[in-house]
């Protein structure tokens, strides 16, 4: 039963001239199917990358944010340098 997959010449020539007559009618139907679903795989594609610098640029701007809040939080704890010279003397 399997012995025509064996590699003999006839079975190869077979299945070569099927391919070729095969082909021209299934390539056409396949790049007509590939088409759309690659174009939907480039808008999505694109649709997660404006996603996600949306994302990133929220998080930048908590950290600038946080960031701020520490620095106004240190100024405020920290007394200024003419009182810390006055305590010395």
């Amino acid at each position: 039963m399997a012995s025509w997959w064996k590699g003999n010449i006839v079975s190869g020539l077979a299945i070569g001239i099927g391919s070729a007559i095969v082909a021209p009618l299934v390539i056409p139907a396949l790049s007509k199917a590939a088409r759309p679903l690659a174009k939907a795989a480039i808008k999505g594609g694109l649709v997660l990358w404006e996603t996600g610098k949306e994302k990133l640029a929220e998080a930048h701007e908590l950290v600038d944010d946080l960031l701020a809040e520490a620095k106004t939080e240190i100024a405020s704890e920290t007394p200024p340098a003419a009182d810390i010279v006055d305590k010395l003397k």
